[in-house]
């Protein structure tokens, strides 16, 4: 099935109910396919694994105090005077 993404947007239930029984419905912009719906087959392919980037900078220093650390990176762009 196709859909465009007004149709997108105005029965997205409708459209998900397509999905769930098992249909694949390709949406259109412009004419042109960009996105496809299609149901999920098992719930176990849902990775629930962590993800190794998460917390990457929870041991950096420079990040202790995020607010200071925001003000310093964006200090040259907001120097008025």
């Amino acid at each position: 099935m196709q859909a465009t993404a007004k149709d997108l947007r105005f029965y997205s239930k409708e459209l998900l109910n397509t999905v769930r029984r098992g249909e694949e419905v390709i949406i259109t912009y412009r004419g042109k396919p960009c996105a496809k719906l299609v149901p999920i087959q098992d719930e176990k392919e849902i990775s629930t694994q962590p993800n190794d980037l998460f917390g990457i900078w929870k041991d950096n220093i420079q990040t202790e105090d995020v607010g200071e650390y925001i003000r310093t990176i964006r200090k040259g762009r907001f120097n008025v005077g």
